[in-house]
């Protein structure tokens, strides 16, 4: 299954620039560049300056997924070779991702400039997120992905036990944002998104120092 993702993600990362070149003599001379946090375009230039936004973006997508699949590579942790089919797997969610947004605003061109729907960007993102945590309790100890704190990294036990907590969180708390973001308005949804967002790390972050600081206690009472 790896094999097969690495070899149709770099069809996925060309679809934007493939379908920008289809519709290239569609396009009105002036396009949207930039929506607000409703979806309604509030910046518009010329298709030349969509052009270089869909090659710089179009560049950067795969060397983020080149950099993400070959991380472990470089990790001094003994255990980061197990991580490269699961960092390979989310750099293939990100790359889908990052193209479905570039598509959806050169459609929007295409179509005279019609409204981003904001609820579907952000669900679209929440079911990133909960993509990411459906790994996340997988994931072993590195210096590049998860939760690097120090009290993580020097701990195994506090590793494998934050991360099976945030794991369920953000799984959970991206099904949430999706579900909610489709059904309430534009600036409620935002807000709701942001709030899960900081519940979600924040949580395992103080599970993460407060049991450092439980083991850190047995170890002074031993």
């Amino acid at each position: 299954m790896a094999k097969f993702l690495h070899r149709i993600v770099w069809v996925i990362m060309a679809a934007p620039a493939i379908y920008l070149a289809l519709v290239w003599n569609k396009l009105p001379g002036q396009v949207a560049l930039h929506f607000d946090w409703s979806g309604k375009p509030d910046r518009f230039g010329s298709k030349n300056e969509l052009l270089t936004t869909c090659i710089i973006l179009t560049a950067v997508s795969p060397v983020l997924y080149l950099i993400l699949s070959n991380i472990y590579r470089i990790d001094p942790k003994k255990y980061a070779a197990e991580n490269k089919n699961r960092l390979r797997s989310l750099a293939f969610a990100l790359a889908v991702f990052m193209s479905a947004i570039l598509c959806l605003i050169i459609y929007s061109s295409a179509k005279g400039n019609i409204s981003i729907n904001t609820g579907v960007f952000l669900a679209a993102a929440g079911l990133l997120f909960a993509l990411i945590g459906n790994y996340m309790h997988n994931i072993k100890p590195n210096y590049f992905a998860g939760f690097r704190l120090p009290w993580t990294l020097e701990n195994e036990e506090n590793w494998r036990r934050t991360h099976a907590l945030a794991g369920k969180l953000w799984f959970g708390g991206g099904l949430l944002i999706a579900l909610l973001c489709l059904l309430l308005p534009a600036k409620t949804a935002m807000v709701v998104f942001i709030a899960i967002m900081i519940t979600i790390t924040a949580i395992p972050i103080v599970f993460s120092y407060r049991l450092y600081r439980e083991q850190k206690k047995t170890k002074t009472d031993n």
